[in-house]
């Protein structure tokens, strides 16, 4: 059916419904695995979730690679929308900073008027925290590099350093899981254990979130769906990848340098 307009109307999918009951799934089954140690249903959630995130995906690539829907109006709506989200995003990692700093600067009686309190032996920041904040940064480096290579018709380039930011994406990841294991404290332990693995486990959890999108831009890209004009897709996930390279050199200065 013709149109004489530039905005897309999408067709009927079932991927809301799907990802809505993916999602409660999870959540039901996240409760039931921290009270009966059951994962079955949490497993479960995830695949639908997976499943979906992969349909919805593939009719999202096709729509704006073949079938030419995501026209100049369509995307700048789709730039204002990504926008956005990373001003909400910033907003929910404001809300961390400032609980941590209410925490430290003034610290309570109950955890003795001190900061870090007595008997948490805070990460020694020229460790672990130096090596990660060095690959982050790296990695925004090579984000960047396949960013022009892009914009340069540039394939083979644009495809190694794609795939060197997945990589140290996901080594980023792997030397966090092993500092959390190497940890004196847990969550559980006074507001300074609550304020550091909710705003490094969140930001974790954005790292892992932000590989899964380079991935999929990697593939795409394996498949020749972006050009120096078209690529929006690979643009959003290099705007998340910067916001999170950000948000760690605040973490790293306040929470894991300043803070300790």
């Amino acid at each position: 059916m013709s149109q004489n307009h530039s905005y897309h109307l999408v067709d009927y999918s079932p991927w809301p419904l799907t990802g809505a009951l993916g999602t409660m799934t999870l959540t039901m089954g996240t409760v039931m695995w921290f009270n009966n140690s059951s994962m079955t249903l949490t497993l479960l959630g995830l695949i639908i979730i997976l499943l979906t995130m992969f349909q919805w995906w593939r009719d999202i690539s096709r729509e704006g690679t073949f079938q030419g829907l995501h026209t100049l109006t369509v995307s700048k709506g789709l730039r204002w929308g990504m926008i956005l989200f990373i001003v909400s995003e910033i907003l929910f990692f404001f809300s961390f900073f400032w609980s941590f700093f209410h925490s430290s600067l003034s610290p309570s009686i109950d955890i003795g008027s001190l900061w870090p309190p007595m008997n948490i032996a805070p990460f020694n920041p020229f460790q672990i925290p130096l090596l990660n904040t060095s690959i982050l940064l790296s990695s925004g480096i090579s984000i960047t590099w396949a960013h022009h290579s892009i914009l340069e018709n540039n394939h083979s380039q644009a495809t190694y350093s794609l795939l060197m930011t997945i990589l140290l994406g996901f080594y980023f990841t792997l030397l966090q899981g092993y500092e959390y294991m190497e940890a004196s404290f847990s969550i559980y332990d006074s507001v300074y254990g609550s304020c550091f693995y909710m705003a490094t486990g969140f930001h974790g959890l954005h790292v892992i979130i932000g590989t899964l999108f380079l991935l999929i831009c990697f593939i795409r890209l394996s498949m020749n769906h972006f050009s120096s004009s078209h690529h929006f897709g690979f643009e959003a996930a290099a705007w998340y990848w910067h916001f999170v390279d950000v948000v760690w050199l605040f973490l790293y200065i306040s929470i894991y340098w300043w803070g300790s």
